[in-house]
């Protein structure tokens, strides 16, 4: 079965038709967004940071390396 074919023109409109649907946020929705985003990036950089120094310093002690 074949797709019927949709000219530029007829494309266009049914774009703007699914755009008009969206609800978009608001400035301030935005904005909390962004900083919780970044807030959490923050926080999973220290995580990760701290389990990398405790791994780091588990297998020198397992290996010896230890200074």
């Amino acid at each position: 079965m074949a797709m019927a074919k949709t000219t530029p023109v007829e494309f266009l409109r049914q774009v703007r038709q699914e755009i008009a649907k969206v609800t978009w946020p608001s400035r301030k929705e935005t904005t909390v967004s962004t900083i919780m985003v970044i807030i959490m990036v923050v926080i999973m950089a220290i995580f990760f940071f701290l389990v990398d120094q405790v791994l780091g310093i588990g297998i020198r002690a397992i290996l010896g390396l230890g200074g």
